[in-house]
């Protein structure tokens, strides 16, 4: 199958990305590790001076600080890519609740509320027979009232033929 070619974007969104997969890399980790370890063998060399401590302490820090914000930017990127596959699974589902496509742009309430909603869901899903039977809160309430219907029917119908 062949990989479909894609808009380039941004010199910093391309820069980011390829920093962040190098960065995460094992040659990476290696290399942060030796430099760590010859900076520590050079401790004796420089009689552990205040300079010696600072060259170490400022290196770790700008790169700390550089990788925050090159992170940050391939992070979001990546959680709009899953936000965006997530909502075409929702939404090419007939039987999903279109309710959910844009939940990210919720309030942390909103969501709790929708939360509580599966909660209920989950509940009644653990009565039924089978947990594909239901798909919404509403057709759980619905399907819940026409089985149990139906079950106090049987009961009704199995204790009138035995006596």
């Amino acid at each position: 199958m062949k990989k479909k070619t894609q808009n380039g974007g941004s010199a910093f969104e391309k820069f980011a990305t390829k920093v962040c997969k190098a960065a995460g890399s094992t040659p990476a980790f290696i290399g942060a590790f030796l430099l760590v370890v010859g900076w520590a063998i050079s401790g004796p060399l420089f009689n552990y001076s205040e300079t010696w401590q600072l060259v170490i302490n400022t290196g770790t820090t700008i790169i700390t600080f550089l990788m925050v914000f090159l992170i940050q930017k391939a992070q979001n990127k990546d959680s709009l890519a899953i936000q965006l596959k997530l909502n075409e699974l929702v939404a090419s589902n007939e039987r999903s609740s279109n309710s959910l496509v844009d939940i990210e742009n919720m309030t942390e309430e909103e969501m709790i509320i929708i939360q509580k909603y599966y909660h209920r869901l989950s509940e009644l899903a653990k009565k039924d027979e089978s947990i594909r039977t239901s798909h919404s809160i509403a057709e759980a309430h619905s399907q819940h009232e026409y089985k149990d219907k139906n079950r106090n029917k049987h009961r009704t119908t199995r204790t009138k033929t035995e006596k």
